[in-house]
């Protein structure tokens, strides 16, 4: 099922909370909205639910071309899962997937042996076959949120809505259940949305990512490209570490370090720390950093340096990129871009620079 958000606009009093809101989201496809804390991501997300109302000025939700804007949230069929879960503690595991099913009316009900049919294979599909006579007390957090997922797609979704579903859990839970959640999704293919703050689970998981800033669409698009090919500073500064030059815009180029003048338009160019080389000898556009410390631990090599101006920069390299060509604490070395982004007034700008 495609979902087609239109206009959405959303006031709570006098604040703005969402602004002219437009996205489309295509069949199977599992998509991210991702943002920091009070961009409106979870405002949109309940208002496609049906649990928030957007405001009455023209905005639509369309499911398959269908509006359901005057459609009440129990006429949906969409399943949601809430970021701390929402299950019921005087009930089983099974007794809490079987709700949704338990509580349709009479005409439309399963019988108690489809219904307990359905809850097997629900739990099953979740890894949790061995565990549905348990209560919520005997079970880890990774396994609620489970319990949580399997209770959300017993009405059969059109649409599955997550909210931060990971948000409560430690680090290394969240990454065991994006990797699951995605494994999920291609078995089940059901078009889902989930909400999260976290651009590593974003990236990692999610067909489509969009990201909001301040009630906004920033961008819409493939992990790789808005990676690659951020439209504004604030998606690039979002989806990942960036070192960040200031500079002036003269003479229609952008000039950054020691030539900038003074009194020309604020320019920022973003260079994430993979994406310099590192050289021993002055070359033409490096900028001039002290070693400040090498950290060798973990997957990769991260390098800790301080320019001219006493800026703090990271490099990050390969074990075998960094074994090529060492570095230690306190060395001059120069730093060469090879690749960047250069902003104007927080929009991207192509253009000539100079450092």
């Amino acid at each position: 099922m495609s979902i087609e958000i239109k206009h959405i606009n959303k006031h709570f009093g006098d604040f703005h909370a969402l602004h002219d809101v437009s996205l489309t989201i295509p069949t199977g496809k599992l998509v991210a909205i991702l943002g920091p804390s009070g961009c409106g991501k979870t405002t949109l997300l309940r208002i496609v639910a049906g649990l928030e109302s957007a405001d009455a000025d023209g905005g639509d939700v369309l499911f398959d071309g269908e509006s359901t804007i005057a459609t009440p949230v129990n006429r949906r069929r969409v399943g949601f899962v809430f970021q701390h879960y929402a299950l019921f503690r005087q009930m089983t595991v099974a007794e809490n997937v079987a709700f949704g099913l338990t509580v349709k009316p009479k005409a439309d009900r399963p019988s108690k042996a489809e219904i307990k049919a359905k809850v097997e294979e629900l739990l099953d599909l979740v890894q949790l076959s061995h565990l549905g006579a348990r209560y919520l007390d005997e079970l880890s957090g990774g396994q609620r949120q489970r319990v949580a997922l399997a209770r959300a797609l017993a009405i059969a979704p059109k649409v599955l809505l997550l909210d931060e579903p990971f948000g409560a859990l430690d680090a290394q839970v969240r990454a065991s259940l994006r990797r699951w959640l995605r494994h999920l999704h291609d078995t089940i293919n059901v078009t889902s949305i989930f909400v999260t703050h976290d651009q590593e689970e974003a990236l990692e998981v999610a067909d489509q990512v969009v990201v909001m800033n301040k009630g906004r669409l920033e961008q819409s698009g493939s992990p790789n490209e808005l990676f690659t090919q951020p439209k504004s500073e604030f998606v690039m500064n979002f989806l990942g570490e960036v070192n960040i030059f200031h500079g002036r815009f003269e003479n229609g180029q952008a000039v950054f370090g020691a030539k900038a003048a003074a009194d020309s338009a604020h320019a920022k160019m973003l260079v994430r720390p993979h994406d310099f080389k590192i050289a021993r000898t002055p070359e033409a556009g490096g900028i001039s950093a002290q070693v400040v410390r090498v950290l060798t631990a973990g997957s990769i090599v991260k390098i800790e340096l301080s320019d001219d101006t006493k800026q703090t920069l990271y490099v990050h390299q390969s074990h075998a990129e960094f074994d090529k060509n060492p570095v230690k604490a306190d060395e001059q070395v120069w730093l060469i871009p090879t690749s960047q982004r250069i902003f104007r007034n927080g929009e991207d700008w192509n253009g000539d620079y100079i450092i």
